[in-house]
């Protein structure tokens, strides 16, 4: 939509060399990768923590960043005339300000966590003090069915150690004054927040979902579609908790035993050890054709399968667009950020989703779920809902759209600015989660 711009695109070297692979990067010459500090020390050695190397990214990362837009400018010899950045970078707001060009921050998650963040200082004036995590956030538009504890965690209670909560807080301060803030979403998910939200920003354009942009053909390398073919409709449980977390053992174990004992056909995406499922598990659902275990498919494709009638998944908002744009329900297994919110939307306000019992999966929870979603009234009920919400977001994405409209609205942004102009243009991005 903007050929004529030149785009310099800051990230990790790890996030960078795996999008622009020499497949990606035909029909995108006006991009160029540039590569900042992860931050990590030499010789660091992961100790499990996820949230540990992400500290360690933003100690560095606005002179990471800094030091990454000089490499551009001096090498492309133009200066930057627009900053689009990650939302979670609220330095890069201040960057922008200094170098007097418009920034735009993109957030990948959904209008609800958005509008929480955004609202933090509101949020911890009202819950905060009392420390009631069961306090009703009615105060706050489209939030009356939703408790203090349904927040990502660091927003209704203070937390100045974590890096994290300071890094969120100050974007929610910064965000207002940004020249527009764009969303991985479409607008009619989510009306009454998305109001509160348009009052609040310059520009709040919606230039989702991603999960329906046009991508080339996918080589499904495990078999899972032909798989899925031998299957009825609606009647196969998906299972993926993305690529960060990770059940604890004894969940793993729960989860795999509600599975075969209840003949649930499934397919696992699973990053780990297979050696961490119960013995034998994998090789006695592979044989008998009620499972497959696999590390990694196209996960849009499994969702868009006619016989995929659940999914299990950790909630991050990718998943759940992914999901919706499928019209599968979910059964959800937050773990952190967003998810626990996420969560709660599903289940009490779209009612697409449910959440397992106590929040931690046993064989008992998880078999009671699985059964609802794929066996009962309920789960038919929640898949048309589901339904609907797919095409909401399929009509969102059409050359009538609200999402192309505003799409629209950015790339003149973009490229046309307050001083119609027209030269380099920045693209900076943070890939952790």
């Amino acid at each position: 939509m903007a050929p004529d711009v030149k785009f310099s695109f800051l990230s990790l070297a790890k996030s960078n060399s795996s999008l622009f692979t020499e497949s990606n990067s035909k029909g995108f010459e006006n991009i160029k990768p540039y590569n900042v500090w992860d931050g990590l020390p030499r010789g660091y050695a992961f100790s499990g923590n996820p949230l540990e190397p992400i500290d360690l990214f933003l100690k560095v990362a606005p002179g990471s960043f800094k030091k990454g837009i000089e490499e551009a400018e001096a090498e492309i010899g133009q200066k930057v005339g627009c900053l689009i950045s990650d939302a979670f970078l609220w330095f890069a707001g201040e960057m922008a300000e200094e170098m007097q060009v418009p920034w735009v921050p993109l957030w990948t998650s959904g209008q609800r966590s958005l509008l929480a963040h955004v609202g933090t200082d509101v949020i911890r004036e009202k819950v905060g003090a009392s420390g009631d995590k069961d306090q009703t956030l009615d105060f706050l538009p489209g939030f009356s069915a939703f408790h203090a504890s349904d927040l990502p965690e660091g927003v209704a209670f203070e937390n100045s150690e974590s890096p994290i909560a300071v890094m969120v807080h100050k974007m929610g301060q910064k965000l207002p004054q940004a020249t527009a803030v764009a969303i991985n979403s479409f607008q009619d998910i989510d009306l009454e927040v998305v109001f509160e939200l348009k009052k609040r920003f310059h520009k709040f354009l919606h230039v989702g979902p991603f999960s329906l942009t046009p991508t080339a053909p996918i080589h499904d390398e495990h078999g899972c579609l032909e798989w899925l073919d031998k299957h009825k409709r609606a009647s196969v449980a998906y299972v993926s908790f993305g690529s960060i977390a990770k059940l604890p053992p004894h969940e793993l174990a729960a989860l795999a035993e509600a599975l075969e004992e209840g003949r649930f056909p499934f397919i696992w995406s699973f990053r780990g050890n297979e050696k961490d499922f119960p013995e034998g598990f994998v090789e006695r659902t592979n044989r008998n054709g009620l499972g497959k275990v696999v590390p990694w498919v196209s996960q849009a494709k499994v969702l868009n399968h006619s016989s995929v009638g659940v999914f299990v998944t950790h909630c991050g908002w990718n998943s759940v667009l992914e999901s919706i744009t499928g019209g599968v329900p979910m059964i959800c297994r937050p773990f952190l950020a967003d998810q626990p919110l996420n969560m709660r939307t599903l289940e009490v306000l779209w009612r697409i989703g449910v959440g397992i019992e106590g929040g931690v999966l046993t064989k008992s929870g998880a078999m009671k779920a699985l059964e609802l979603c794929l066996s009962s009234k309920q789960g038919n009920e929640m898949r048309e809902r589901t339904s609907i919400l797919k095409v909401f977001a399929e009509e969102a994405v059409k050359s009538y759209g609200r999402t192309t409209e505003d799409l629209n609205v950015l790339v003149n942004e973009i490229i046309c600015g307050p001083s119609k102009r027209k030269w380099l243009d920045w693209v900076t991005n943070w890939n952790w989660w």
